[in-house]
């Protein structure tokens, strides 16, 4: 069963879709933002993204707005740092994609369309490969080694 909305302390940052926080009874929570999927850590903007997130959230006040678990345990979330919606936010600076698979928000499709448009974050590069792709690629090549 999932917890209602919540109030923690961002005390981690794994990369840019992932973050931990410490909740009000001190026990650290794994969250991952949800809709959105950010480049992987080997990925172009892998770095940039991680940081982008990190100056939204380190050590900042967040709600946490639950939306499911995933395969990993995780809580799957929307967060507010600060009153800011870090998952638009992300996205808005081009340092993630809308997770088609999973998105319900359509405003995070004109964020990442604006993003794509000014040529922000990741989109500056000629062809972003997606990080789902790029988590596929890599399965692939795994297998065939």
């Amino acid at each position: 069963m999932l917890t209602a909305l919540f109030l923690a302390t961002v005390i981690g940052i794994s990369d840019g879709d992932t973050l931990t926080v410490l909740n009000e009874s001190k026990q650290q929570i794994k969250i991952r933002l949800a809709e959105i999927d950010a480049p992987e850590k080997r990925q172009p903007f892998g770095a940039r993204s991680k940081q982008s997130l990190s100056d939204l959230c380190f050590g900042k006040k967040a709600q946490v707005i639950p939306q499911a678990k995933d395969r990993y345990k995780r809580i799957v979330a929307r967060i507010k740092c600060d009153g800011t919606d870090a998952n638009a936010e992300q996205v808005g600076r081009g340092m993630a994609w809308v997770y088609r698979r999973y998105a319900k928000d359509h405003d995070l499709y004109v964020l990442e369309h604006n993003a794509k448009v000014e040529k922000r974050g990741l989109w500056s590069e000629p062809s972003p490969i997606a990080p789902w792709n790029f988590r596929d690629n890599r399965r692939k090549n795994v297998r065939t080694l």
